[in-house]
């Protein structure tokens, strides 16, 4: 029986949506910890930030590692900002050589570290991998007030969104492969629907409050709740 869970990951773990009628971000009352937590009395420290890639995660674990030897389990979920380019930069110059956040070897160097420091400080690390993206709806988010040719011109054509973000969720998998942690699939969650963007919200990448009632279904057909 789990008695209590940590989370640790971004606006995702966090349950921020967009709300399109008043135009800005805000925190969903129903969000898959919150869920979790309510329907089987599960104290549940949440962590997450908006916008926290993985070393700002490493940062913040500075300050609770000793916490973590409390919680049955150590929910990890991180990638989705990790993977993101600053596009007001690609707009401005989509000809020069823009890198993301955190370039694919250094993520996976530094999500190696986080996962050994939970299990050194006594924790249970299980990982999340990033749910899907939809791509055109993305690409029209990030190029609001700025020149969409150019940074499609950078990107080539709309779906590599999809697939340089898709690249980082089977880092995390191969990650709880390597490291033989329990890994919660919640990309798939999404995908087996058929219209999956339906779950998420109009800025193409947080899920909306239907995306977070997938989450907290895989979590609990997990088996860890």
């Amino acid at each position: 029986m789990i008695q209590s869970i940590c989370i640790l990951g971004d606006s995702v773990a966090k349950g921020v949506v967009f709300d399109g009628v008043k135009n800005k971000y805000r925190l969903l009352k129903d969000s898959f910890a919150q869920i979790i937590s309510r329907q089987h009395n599960i104290p549940i420290l949440n962590l997450s930030k908006f916008g926290c890639t993985i070393s700002a995660g490493g940062e913040i674990l500075k300050k609770h590692e000793d916490e973590l030897g409390r919680y049955d389990y150590t929910i990890l979920e991180f990638g989705g900002n990790d993977c993101d380019y600053n596009w007001a930069e690609v707009a401005e110059h989509p000809s020069k050589q823009h890198f993301c956040n955190t370039p694919v070897p250094d993520f996976m160097e530094k999500y190696k570290e986080l996962i050994s420091r939970v299990k050194q400080n006594g924790g249970r690390p299980v990982l999340l991998n990033l749910p899907p993206i939809d791509p055109k709806r993305y690409f029209q988010w990030i190029s609001k007030g700025l020149n969409g040719k150019n940074i499609m011109d950078f990107l080539g054509e709309v779906d590599k969104i999809y697939q340089w973000q898709e690249m980082y969720s089977k880092v995390v998998e191969e990650l709880a492969n390597k490291e033989q942690i329990p890994l919660i699939d919640i990309r798939s969650c999404f995908l087996k629907n058929e219209n999956y963007s339906d779950y998420l919200c109009e800025d193409g990448i947080h899920p909306n409050e239907k995306g977070h009632l997938l989450i907290s279904k895989a979590i609990r057909e997990k088996a860890f709740v």
